[in-house]
């Protein structure tokens, strides 16, 4: 069993940057890899970075590619996601996620979510 709990979302301008920051509790957090998802109103869950449990391979979504970066501390127990350049579509709840492979659409666990929103 893995709990999950994202901090770091807010308002901010667009150019601006953000932090996502996830903990998670559980002794086999390592063994996952680790994913950031967003949602707006109406739209799909979409993937947008994820890493594997050695950090030895990403994913990013092409929409955010060259402007977040996903990283990890195992000894931490957690993800991060650091978010540069920040446009208005970007606005949308962000979740973590703690999945079995490194690109999927149904993690294992997720966390509860956490709002940024990029004004323009």
């Amino acid at each position: 069993q893995v709990q999950l709990v994202e901090s770091g979302g807010g308002l901010v301008q667009a150019g601006g940057s953000l932090r996502l920051s996830c903990a998670a509790s559980g002794r086999t957090f390592s063994s996952y890899a680790m994913g950031w998802f967003r949602q707006v109103p109406g739209k799909e869950r979409e993937s947008v970075a994820a890493i594997t449990w050695s950090a030895g391979s990403t994913y990013y979504a092409g929409s955010v590619k060259g402007r977040f970066t996903i990283s990890r501390d195992n000894a931490k127990n957690t993800v991060f996601l650091q978010m540069n350049n920040l446009k208005p579509e970007d606005t949308a709840v962000y979740y973590c996620a703690a999945q079995s492979v490194l690109i999927t659409t149904t993690p294992d666990y997720w966390g509860q979510g956490t709002q940024v929103t990029v004004s323009s």
